[in-house]
């Protein structure tokens, strides 16, 4: 007489026990496939439970039988199992009860999974799964996983710690275990539910969990770590409420926003602000009881009488009253004109009229009032502008106080009913954006000797002139002694003929700034083709190849395919850069379709695989990978930072952005344009501040417009861009440490590197003619679920405490002050009394 049973039937092994009551030795079962029977299955595995349970001596009567490889031939079979006596034992049906004569086999060899969530200890999560690919492989671990808490993804993990016991059981890998730490802030004393997922190895299998999950816990070491980390949460979720609230009570305030709408306006309360901050200024810094003569130098040819007069008024009307104004009648053709200028100067000693037999042209006739002025500084005035009251004492304190020997102002135009308009706030001194165009025009303050020693103005560039004279200086005055004083104090005179008007009125000067430039250029040695953008005074200057430094590609990833193989086929497609390699960076891919991508991208010998299996660091992906791919060949080459939703199909992409970080001295690093798929502006520089900490300006402009004074059209020096499409060169990388993996792990990691750039004295520019598409986080996601915003609420603070107080951080020197930056950028303007 027999007993028994069959506990399992899965993945083509019998699993189970059989006894022979009588007790004549182990039992021996017969297998049948298809009626046949096939073979003899003998029951002496150890099962103590049985035995126990029976009350019998021996526990030998246990069995796990594989079927034969033959069976498994993707054919259906029928499976029994007959004691010697020709009686059945019982098969499990579908849902597991052992009642059947015979089951239906499906022969397929099918993989099989194990694991289990043993629980927590010391703050990780501790756990086993191994697989194999079918019944007759070894079990395998170093398996993947993906885990989440409370529906948020917590990160990739391989589970390949040693686990001794469950190899010894499964005669399989030890190597399948899997520690995973668990982040402080869910250390709260409240219920969190982890997922734990065995990632597919093919792309027609799906996520599998894993035994006990999900896993539903209470974390907390000991009850004031559980406090603290309560009264974190407490300030997050305070920090989060206070900041919806700020942007709801700025929507609903009623006061009016100045922008540039209001600028009139605006202008108004600012000389107000100026004349106070002026008047506090000879209280606290005195100027010396003896300042410098200022020779205020202004060609005269045929002005409106009322505005020639205007122009003489404002210089009068100065607080500095230390200035000579020359006054050169430049051929005395207008009767009305010679009459004024002779009427000034016996109204006031120190206007000074110089007249010209025959006209010579507003650089001759400046060249007059140069060599005629006596003051130690010299300042340039058109006979149809108007200065600030405070122009020239604002000028002078500035070079007082910062030692400069050239000093420029902001400015703005007036209309003939009063009205400013059109304001130009400036940068701080940029040599790049100054080749785009003459972005200093009005007011400059230079030092006598300093100007005399440029030498005279050029006619030959007569409309571009004072361009090219401030060329010539960016040549020969250190760069530290050209200073930008942030204030409007000079008024561009706008009238249906002038050049304030339209660029019309003088298209001969387009070409004359074009010439300009290329002598600049030419002078300093730089191959250079420049040109005209859309017949405007804006100019592109096309570097002409010096050399080619082997550039390293690095791009980040984790799956997204599709996504990756078409940013790293596009830029093999369409570069005519002849020295540049990929790294491709894979952080913890899963999908099967990953791995035979990059099975087929490495055939290519310039692409290399880094796979980094850790949480996701942008700062530490790409500083291992710069480390990684360091030869003695690259050492002095260029990085590439480079999204994998970057999409580049300009030929000369990566040309354009080498060939502007080798042209200039000590650049540090190179962003591109980077426009939405909808042809908008992402990126076209970041400016910097404790408001935004980085705000993309021109953000949502179209590609092709000018932006602000040129800026989205022209190459020009910015304080950040953004890492998505980042040249620096390795020498900068590695002198400034890199990203910063510790504290800005994520969020503002590009902004911080570029502060800690531009901090050591290299320049960050925006290359205007490298642009690229970008689908912006489109492979990582936004920020907008409670656990990234807590991140990047943390992380905007490590680049407060980092940064405030440092000037660069507090003013950008290449974004106006008097622009804001949490609203729409080079629009909306500050209160005044926010300057």
């Amino acid at each position: 007489m027999f007993r028994g049973l069959v506990d399992s039937f899965s993945h083509g092994v019998l699993r189970g026990w059989a006894v022979d009551v009588l007790g004549r030795g182990p039992v021996t079962l017969h297998l049948l496939a298809d009626g046949q029977e096939i073979e003899k299955i003998t029951c002496n595995l150890p099962r103590g439970d049985v035995s126990e349970a029976l009350g019998l001596e021996s526990s030998e009567l246990g069995f796990e039988h594989m079927l034969p490889e033959f069976l498994f031939d993707d054919r259906p079979h029928r499976i029994a199992l007959r004691f010697s006596d020709r009686s059945v034992l019982p098969l499990p049906d579908a849902d597991g009860n052992p009642t059947l004569e015979s089951v239906s086999f499906d022969s397929a060899l099918l993989p099989e999974t194990r694991s289990f969530i043993d629980g927590l200890e010391n703050a990780t999560l501790r756990g086993w799964v191994t697989r194999r690919p079918n019944p007759r492989a070894p079990w395998r671990g170093g398996q993947l996983l993906s885990v989440s808490v409370d529906g948020i993804d917590l990160g990739t993990y391989r589970a390949d710690h040693f686990r001794g016991d469950v190899g010894a059981a499964l005669k399989g890998d030890p190597a399948c275990g899997f520690e995973i730490p668990i982040p402080g802030h869910l250390h709260d004393r409240r219920v969190h539910r982890f997922e734990i997922l065995l990632l597919p190895e093919q792309s027609d299998q799906e996520a599998e969990p894993l035994q006990n999950s999900p896993y539903v816990t209470t974390l907390v070491d000991d009850q004031l770590a559980g406090q603290l980390v309560e009264m974190e949460g407490v300030v997050t979720e305070l920090h989060r409420q206070i900041t919806r609230l700020r942007r709801e009570m700025r929507a609903l305030l009623p006061t009016e926003r100045p922008t540039l709408q209001h600028y009139s306006r605006w202008a108004e309360q600012n000389r107000a602000r100026l004349l106070a901050a002026t008047a506090q200024a000879r209280v606290t810094r005195p100027l010396p009881e003896k300042p410098p003569l200022i020779s205020v130098l202004c060609p005269v040819w045929k002005p409106l009488a009322r505005d020639f007069e205007a122009a003489i008024e404002s210089v009068r009307n100065q607080t500095y009253e230390n200035w000579e104004l020359i006054l050169v009648d430049d051929g005395a053709v207008c009767p009305a004109t010679s009459a004024l200028i002779k009427h000034y100067a016996k109204l006031d000693s120190r206007i000074r009229p110089v007249t010209l037999k025959k006209n010579v042209g507003i650089a001759e006739a400046t060249n007059v009032a140069i060599r005629e002025a006596r003051g130690e500084w010299v300042a340039f005035f058109d006979h149809d502008d108007l200065l600030v009251d405070v122009a020239l004492e604002t000028m002078m304190r500035a070079a007082l106080k910062s030692g400069a020997k050239l000093l420029y102002s902001d400015e703005d135009k007036v209309d003939p009913a009063g009205r400013f308009l059109e304001p130009h706030f400036k940068p701080d001194f940029d040599h790049r954006f100054l080749m785009g165009c003459n972005y200093i025009c009005h007011l400059v303050l230079i030092e006598t000797k300093a100007l005399r020693a440029l030498g005279p103005l050029d006619s030959t560039y007569n409309g571009a002139q004072d361009h090219d004279l401030m060329l010539r200086a960016a040549e020969q005055i250190p760069h530290p002694a050209i200073h930008h004083v942030p204030e409007i104090l000079y008024h561009w005179r706008k009238t249906e003929n002038s050049t304030a008007a339209t660029i019309a009125n003088k298209d001969y000067a387009v070409q004359a700034g074009v010439d300009a430039v290329q002598a600049h250029l030419d002078r300093l040695g730089l191959k250079g083709e420049v040109s005209a953008i859309n017949g405007v005074t804006h100019y592109r200057v096309a570097w002409q190849e010096r050399q080619a430094p082997p550039v390293t590609v690095i791009i980040p990833f984790r799956d997204y395919p599709e996504l990756t193989e078409r940013c790293v086929e596009d830029f093999l497609a369409s570069q005519t850069y002849p020295d540049f390699r990929i790294v491709l960076v894979d952080n913890f891919s899963s999908r099967p379709e990953t791995r035979q991508l990059l099975e087929k991208l490495s055939q290519d010998p310039r692409i290399s695989v880094l796979r980094i299996e850790e949480g996701f660091n942008y700062s530490r992906l790409n500083n291992l990978a710069v480390a990684a791919s360091l030869t003695p060949e690259n050492e002095d080459g260029f990085l590439l930072f480079l999204n994998n939703d970057v999409f580049v199909t300009q030929p000369d992409f990566l040309t354009c952005m080498v060939q502007e970080a080798l042209n200039l001295p000590r650049v540090g690093a190179v962003g591109a344009k980077l426009v939405y798929p909808n042809r908008t502006i992402q990126h076209a520089g970041i400016a910097v501040g404790p408001e935004m900490i980085g705000t993309h300006v021109h953000h949502g402009l179209p590609e092709h417009a000018y932006g602000y004074v040129g800026r989205i059209c022209l190459s020009h020096e910015v304080t950040g861009v953004t890492g998505a499409a980042m040249l620096v060169p390795r020498t900068v990388f590695r002198e400034v440490g890199g990203f910063d993996e510790e504290q800005l792990s994520v969020a503002y990691n590009d902004v911080d590197l570029c502060l800690k750039i531009r901090a050591g004295g290299w320049r960050v520019l925006y290359c205007a003619d490298a642009t690229a598409e970008h689908h912006e986080s489109l492979s990582r996601g936004t920020d907008d679920h409670p656990e990234r915003e807590k991140r990047w609420f943390l992380e905007s603070e490590t680049m407060r405490e980092r940064w405030g107080g440092h000037p660069l951080f507090e003013r950008d020197p290449a974004y106006p002050y008097a622009f804001r930056q949490d609203r729409q950028t080079f629009y909306d303007l500050r209160n005044p009394e926010e300057l």
